[in-house]
């Protein structure tokens, strides 16, 4: 006898409500027609989930466009003003929010610039639920739920349990402090991870590998449009990939580790600067040009192990990386055309990503969203 039940009547309506709502939300638009043609549902069944998504909220009717021939049928989009996601971020050195509509539209965003290493982390954790009081506040849709984006090792359950440059925050459950503080549950996930989901929503990417750092080094690695994460969540750590094994200690207590030689503090160290804009300015100068180029060769040699591991064809430089990537990019792509055993049989591309420094706190909210398309029901 096999072990699982049939699927009941609550399933299967389940089931088919995430698939027109996935049909409008991958087509911008759609009439009921199209979306049958698209799922494989009757149009009358696609009518009647149509109908229970826009009681719902969840979609939006328009008027029929007039200038097609024939009787066309009304669009449904998914609607603007439906729920949609909060994102928090606390990073080493800011504080963010950000809610994200259930069309994609970032609706409201608020960044403080914070030093979190001075600060204790109930206090930090005030000022960034003040700052997700004003994101939603501006944003003037419901929430459906909150994501916390966090610089380190995150477990299932929202504790920290790693952060090298945040150490006295190691094993604190931040999810559960933040919620409380809210007022509702959160969920939390390491930043680089929730970056490169923002990413692949950004770009229709679906196998690459994202790196994007500030005080340190983060990656996210996406395999067939998904997150991997790992058996525990913790995949991704490509900051703590050694590329010098003679290199300076790290704050994980590895030495030679990616961020020591291409994290932001290294850098600076380096050309002798104190901040990015100076670092830019200075690009062309030898002593910010040999840094440049160090940080750019350390990020080849990490990115070639992990595509030589991994099999993906696509890298993308986010965050400050991308900023910087007019001087990155080329001892960078040397390092991979060096070091990647499959070069000649698959090349991999090198992206820069346009979303900015804060692709973390939006991939937080953008994965509220998502995961609301994927299962309507859950706002019910």
């Amino acid at each position: 006898m096999i072990g699982a039940a049939p699927a009941g009547q609550h399933t299967v309506r389940r089931h088919n409500l995430a698939l027109v709502l996935g049909a409008v939300a991958a087509a911008g638009r759609s009439t009921r027609a199209r979306v049958a043609e698209a799922t494989g549902l009757t149009r009358a069944t696609v009518s009647v989930l149509a109908d229970q998504l826009l009681a719902a909220g969840l979609l939006d009717e328009l008027d029929p466009d007039r200038g097609t021939p024939g009787r066309p049928g009304n669009p449904l989009r998914l609607n603007p003003g439906g729920p949609g996601g909060l994102g928090v971020e606390v990073n080493v050195d800011y504080l963010a929010a950000c809610v994200v509509g259930l069309d994609g539209t970032v609706r409201a965003q608020q960044v403080l610039g914070f030093d979190v290493r001075a600060a204790a982390p109930r206090a930090a954790l005030r000022r960034a639920a003040r700052l997700a009081e004003k994101a939603r506040a501006e944003a003037g849709v419901p929430v459906a739920g909150t994501v916390l984006a966090l610089p380190g090792l995150v477990d299932l359950t929202g504790v920290l349990c790693r952060a090298p440059n945040l150490p006295s925050w190691d094993g604190i459950a931040l999810a559960e402090m933040l919620g409380a503080l809210l007022g509702t549950d959160v969920e939390a996930g390491n930043e680089a991870n929730l970056a490169a989901l923002a990413e692949a929503a950004a770009t229709g990417l679906r196998d690459f590998v994202y790196v994007s750092g500030e005080v340190g080094v983060g990656g996210g690695v996406v395999r067939n449009g998904r997150l991997y994460t790992g058996v525990a969540g913790f995949a991704g750590e490509l900051g703590h990939i050694v590329v010098d094994p003679d290199g300076p200690p790290c704050s994980c207590g590895g030495s030679g580790c990616l961020e020591q030689l291409a994290g932001l503090s290294a850098l600076f160290r380096a050309a002798g600067v104190d901040d990015v804009d100076e670092l830019v300015a200075r690009a062309r100068e030898p002593r910010s040009r040999a840094a440049l180029e160090t940080a750019g060769r350390a990020l080849g040699i990490a990115l070639a192990a992990t595509v030589n591991l991994l099999d993906v064809r696509d890298v993308v430089l986010g965050g400050v990386q991308a900023r910087l990537a007019r001087w990155l990019t080329g001892p960078l792509s040397a390092e991979l055309e060096r070091r990647i055993v499959s070069r000649e049989l698959a090349p991999v591309r090198v992206h820069v990503s346009e979303l900015g420094s804060y692709a973390a706190v939006r991939g937080a909210a953008g994965s509220v969203v998502s995961r609301v398309v994927a299962d309507p029901l859950s706002v019910y």
